[in-house]
């Protein structure tokens, strides 16, 4: 069975998912001053991070900071849940936009993957200290199952 990676069409899919749903958040009202301006890197790291959690290349983690430069990136943001929503409305209206895999099983993964991390990063943006950060220090790996595997 091919990993959520191959299945979504490999790291020129999933950086194309990425530029739309950047740019839907950089004009959307609720999320836009969480992201402020954009950053130029910012595609390509949320394509690094994703691509590693579908099973993809770990360049993510290897070269770009990984789970712990993820974290400083959301500590003091104080993400809102309506601000969680509607970031995962607007990946999912991505997943249309570029027309990803429509099959069942992997828009579920997608969801929940999407779904879950928004709820971590919820979580570590109120942090007031270390202890109330999600205690997760590895990109999750997702897979086709209804929950990230167990190397997390």
């Amino acid at each position: 069975m091919p990993t959520l990676f191959e299945h979504a069409g490999g790291l020129d899919a999933l950086h194309r998912l990425e530029e739309v749903f950047y740019a839907s958040v950089l004009k959307d009202p609720l999320l836009q001053p969480l992201f402020g301006a954009g950053q130029p890197h910012h595609v390509d790291h949320l394509a690094a991070f994703t691509a590693e959690s579908f099973g993809g290349p770990d360049r993510f983690t290897r070269e770009l900071g990984g789970m712990d430069t993820l974290i400083a990136k959301h500590r003091h943001l104080r993400i809102t849940e309506a601000q969680r929503q509607r970031f995962v409305e607007l990946y999912l209206a991505a997943l249309d936009t570029v027309r990803m895999p429509d099959d069942e099983p992997f828009r579920k993964a997608f969801r929940e993957h999407v779904e879950f991390g928004s709820r971590v990063a919820m979580q570590n943006s109120h942090a007031e200290c270390d202890e109330d950060l999600y205690p997760l220090h590895e990109v999750p790996r997702w897979s086709w199952a209804d929950e990230q595997s167990d190397d997390q």
